[in-house]
């Protein structure tokens, strides 16, 4: 049937002048459009929704008593945060209806490159889950560490045509787009007429202006109701953010009235296997929001047709003819349980399991694990020049840090860490090029008293980022995490007391949901019992080197000053 007569067959449904492919049987329809719940039949032919009403199907479902609304739609998440492969993320969120991510892929584009972002393409083309793409702005955020590969506007503008591509992912490199930086302009101006979204943490005025001026039309990097106000009024589109490292729902809610709901969406950002598994994707944000105070069908446009028209996605986000069928059916409005779920028009998920398995798509081979011992010089010594040193200090529940003035263990002319007042030391060593640099400091807050913990997973670049209270142990992390071909890692004594290995690309695993959340919870409990009582230390640890958010962070070419945007020294 050519796209003509598909239309055609679709308004004789529509009419009710033939049966539907799949009707929808009594439901309560939620119009995202009127705020209204109405009693009717959904009526759906191929991957559309022909009509709301009363209509008869070659295949009927009754949804009596039930919810039917939108599929799901996270406006940002980064695919590779719960350290999954593609299907494997897919099985995790359909069953709980989402139906629709956008994701930026510049995890694994900044140790794998395009090729990097050309298999996350090919992972997702058949999944029961729309994928769409934000090319990444940032390989590397910055010009202070480094990164697998390098993105410039050439390159991205190669990436362009593929599939599924609709904005150019958040802009980290806020100084650049202040300083009118021509490599971070022309990457903007590359995205042409699609989305450009935004990273702007703590900017405000003048400089929020500017931002906005570069034709940047989102943030989810506000923490606060008063950043968030003033983002909004600047015609950034709002996405409140809750995921497992920053936790910022609770305080934006307030800003969210009948004025502002429409420019506001839902996501989750990062999120972990275990938290996933544990409480849900797009549900568990409805859920905080509905408790939080927004009546149920503004807290589902947040996260159905806002991020949809947020990326001009106009086929998408409700339930409505012509509009696509990615549908859920609820059992109510405050759980946010999804029953059945459709993609497309089929249904493609019951009572919380798939009802096909995703076909795997095989990953990148080869290590990305190239660390240059032999180039290292003084390994992991801190010579002390003072008494006094700088130490990126953990602020709980963000990934925001504080810069604290900490006086290291000083023995032999080198400095330690200090675990009766909560100082660590930090470790950030190259993997991808075997240069030997290695960025040194202390950390304050992670609540070691005793061993290492060691991940290839450090936003962005990837460098393997480790914490410990003594050598040996920072060592022997560091080197399990190599050894693994990537992975997380938590030892004491000399001993292994916890690992997950992430062999694609240092980032993600082959392995069911279950496996990774049970070996996450693991690496959990190993780090609790070594004295941390932070909910999630291996993600807070992972942000540490991630120099484009406030205020200290620590690279493998050293310790970034984030406001000032350059390499500060360690001692006072």
């Amino acid at each position: 049937m050519d796209r003509r007569e598909t239309i055609a067959h679709r308004i004789r449904v529509a009419r009710g002048e033939a049966p539907a492919d799949l009707v929808l049987r009594g439901g309560r329809v939620v119009n995202v459009f009127t705020g209204e719940v109405e009693p009717a039949d959904v009526a759906i032919v191929g991957d559309r929704v022909a009509g709301v009403g009363r209509y008869r199907g070659r295949e009927e479902l009754d949804v009596a008593g039930r919810f039917v609304t939108p599929g799901f739609f996270d406006a940002h998440i980064h695919l590779e945060s719960p350290l999954l492969a593609p299907a494997e993320f897919a099985r995790a969120v359909v069953p709980r209806g989402t139906t629709a991510i956008a994701t930026d892929p510049h995890e694994i584009a900044n140790v794998l490159g395009a090729p990097g972002v050309r298999w996350v393409v090919e992972a997702t083309r058949s999944l029961p889950l729309s994928v769409f793409l934000t090319l990444p702005s940032c390989v590397p955020a910055t010009a202070l560490e480094t990164a697998g590969a390098r993105l410039e506007a050439a390159e991205l503008a190669a990436l362009w045509a593929l599939p599924g591509v609709v904005a150019l992912a958040e802009v980290m490199n806020f100084p650049g787009v202040l300083a009118a930086d021509r490599a971070v302009l022309a990457k903007i101006e590359g995205a042409g007429e699609r989305r450009v979204d935004g990273h702007a943490p703590g900017v405000r005025g003048a400089d929020l202006n500017a931002y906005a001026a570069a034709g940047i039309r989102s943030d989810h990097e506000a923490t606060t109701a008063e950043e968030a106000r003033e983002k909004l009024a600047r015609g950034l589109h709002l996405m409140i953010r809750e995921g497992s490292a920053a936790r910022n729902l609770a305080a934006l809610l307030p800003v969210v009235t009948a004025e502002t709901a429409p420019h506001c969406s839902l996501v989750s950002d990062d999120l972990y296997a275990s938290d996933l598994l544990g409480d849900g994707h797009v549900d568990r944000l409805l859920r905080l929001a509905v408790a939080g105070g927004v009546p149920p069908v503004t807290a589902l446009r947040m996260a159905t047709l806002n991020p949809a028209r947020h990326f001009r996605l106009d086929d998408r986000g409700a339930v409505a003819p012509g509009w696509r069928g990615d549908l859920c059916v609820l059992e109510d409005l405050k759980g946010f349980r999804a029953e059945v779920v459709l993609h497309g028009g089929r249904v493609v998920a019951r009572d919380g399991r798939l009802v096909e398995e995703p076909a795997a798509v095989p990953p990148p081979t080869g290590s990305t694990m190239r660390i240059g011992w032999d180039r290292m010089g003084g390994g992991l010594d801190i010579a002390a020049s003072g008494t006094r040193a700088q130490a990126v200090e953990v602020v709980p529940g963000q990934i925001l840090t504080r810069r604290a003035i900490v006086e290291p263990e000083v023995r032999d002319g080198r400095a330690h860490a200090r675990p009766e007042v909560d100082v660590a030391k930090l470790a950030v060593v190259e993997r991808h090029r075997a240069t030997g640099n290695v960025g040194l400091g202390f950390v304050k807050g992670l609540g070691l008293r005793r061993g290492a913990l060691a991940s290839s997973v450090a936003h962005d670049s990837h460098n393997v980022i480790a914490a410990g209270v003594e050598d040996t142990d920072l060592v022997l992390a560091i080197r399990e995490v190599e050894r693994r071909g990537g992975g997380m890692v938590a030892v004491a004594g000399g001993a292994v007391l916890a690992a997950l290995d992430l062999p694609i690309a240092g980032l993600l695993s082959p392995r069911p949901l279950a496996e990774v959340a049970a070996a996450e919870q693991g690496l959990r409990e190993a780090a609790r019992g070594l004295g941390s009582r932070l909910p999630n230390p291996f993600m807070t640890l992972s942000f540490l080197a991630l120099p484009v958010i406030p205020e200290l962070r620590l690279t493998d070419r050293g310790l970034v000053d984030v406001e000032k945007f350059a390499f500060v020294p360690l001692f006072v």
